[in-house]
């Protein structure tokens, strides 16, 4: 009997359907794996702002890990917004009791409209409770200025962040390099086990589509995991997949202000 590549998302609705929940399992799908949930939070928002978020209780979060793990099972497991110190300690604890591997973490502070998505109370627990049981972490430059508690805004500053990120108990850390003052896009991955450093060059893609850019890359990453592969080949992967995503999102319009990217651009027939 076959069965499927197995992808479990842990974060946030977004009822706009850009970013959060939405373009997780959307990504499981184009890259062919059977997305799986357990919803953190349950946002009002659009392609302009954030109107609301309403917390799901952790422990009915945990009920919600506890269903999935105990029929369904999983390969990979990305880890979107998770806005309370409780909400970190449930998750973990949840990935620990079901041996769970092939952990994917996208430190979601602020939304694409600027919206505070992460308690300030929070970055303890996600630095102490969450980040040392991880297999990557996918910050942007702002979400690990953060975490280090200084700023990273240079290409030299990436190389340094890169590896004291992974101090903090990581194996393996994808820094985002879209908001450098650059022409370019390029990201860095330092993979701790053989102290490397490798950049993943990226064209800098004008567009207003790119509201959900970070929960795509993670969950693109994610689901090639999930699919076997090792870190750098789904991480290689997962960079050309949201750059394809990118530029075939720059002619739709949607909404009135930072669109989705196109996560099914390999599947569905131009309009």
């Amino acid at each position: 009997m076959k069965s499927y590549y197995r992808a479990l998302t842990i974060a946030g609705s977004d009822s706009g359907g850009g970013a959060g929940i939405q373009a997780d399992l959307k990504t499981f799908s184009a890259l062919g794996c059977f997305g799986m949930s357990a919803i953190t939070a349950l946002t009002a928002q659009n392609t302009r702002t954030v109107t609301g978020i309403f917390p799901v209780p952790p422990e009915f979060i945990g009920r919600q890990i506890d269903a999935v793990m105990e029929d369904i099972g999983t390969n990979a497991v990305k880890i979107g917004m998770l806005h309370s110190p409780e909400v970190i300690e449930i998750v973990a604890r949840k990935l620990v009791h079901w041996k769970t591997s092939n952990i994917v973490l996208d430190p979601v502070m602020i939304s694409k409209s600027g919206d505070k998505l992460l308690r300030d109370d929070a970055v303890k627990a996600l630095k102490n409770v969450l980040i040392p049981g991880v297999t990557i972490i996918t910050p942007n430059l702002p979400e690990a200025s953060v975490l280090l508690g200084w700023e990273v805004t240079t290409r030299e500053d990436m190389d340094r962040a890169a590896m004291e990120l992974a101090t903090l108990g990581c194996d393996n850390v994808l820094l985002k390099g879209g908001h450098l003052d650059h022409e370019d896009s390029s990201d860095l991955l330092y993979q701790k086990s053989t102290d490397t450093l490798t950049t993943l060059p990226g064209s800098r893609i004008n567009t207003i589509n790119s509201h959900g850019t970070g929960c795509t890359l993670s969950s693109a990453l994610c689901a090639g995991l999930a699919r076997g592969m090792d870190i750098e080949t789904a991480v290689q992967n997962a960079k050309s997949y949201i750059t394809g995503a990118l530029l075939a999102g720059i002619d739709y319009k949607t909404g009135k202000g930072h669109g989705p990217v196109n996560h099914f651009y390999n599947i569905w027939p131009e309009k």
